[in-house]
């Protein structure tokens, strides 16, 4: 805990997790899609797979490596902290899920109202038939991810 009136980055302090399994689940900016360009390209090529908290979209392309794009509109809520949350539910859940995600793609979601209100366990479990359903997720990552995120 920093003393009163002093800057938590003025220590140096180690806060990042460790990292058990030894994968990189950070999604840094090379793991994100930001050019308003592949955007529309993904859009363009129309494969897109809608359920119940979201939409997928996938982008293939010589330069694809599952990279990461989050929409959230405000029809999803007027209120920006509303839409900031939903855009996190769904990168948190991308970021989970990417390891057992395969395939020369880009992945496009797009946040609906109901994401607010699910369930942590509602948006993973949609997420994986949607990957699945996109041909994102082999049937034995599939099993893996399931027992995993979704064991009771």
């Amino acid at each position: 805990m920093p003393e009163p009136h002093q800057r938590e980055s003025d220590r140096s302090i180690d806060s990042s997790p460790l990292q058990k399994s030894g994968l990189d689940r950070r999604l840094s900016a090379a793991h994100r899609l930001v050019k308003s360009s592949l955007f529309q390209e993904t859009f363009a090529q129309n494969k897109r797979w809608v359920g119940r908290y979201m939409v997928l979209w996938r982008r293939s392309g010589a330069d694809a490596s599952l990279r990461l794009g989050v929409v959230t509109s405000k029809k999803v809520s007027l209120r920006a902290n509303q839409r900031n949350r939903a855009r996190r539910r769904l990168r948190e859940a991308y970021r989970n899920l990417r390891p057992y995600f395969s395939g020369d793609f880009d992945v496009l979601l797009i946040g609906r109202r109901s994401i607010l209100g699910a369930d942590w366990n509602d948006i993973l479990r949609e997420m994986l038939k949607l990957a699945r359903r996109a041909e994102l997720i082999s049937d034995e990552n599939l099993k893996k991810a399931k027992a995993k995120y979704l064991a009771k």
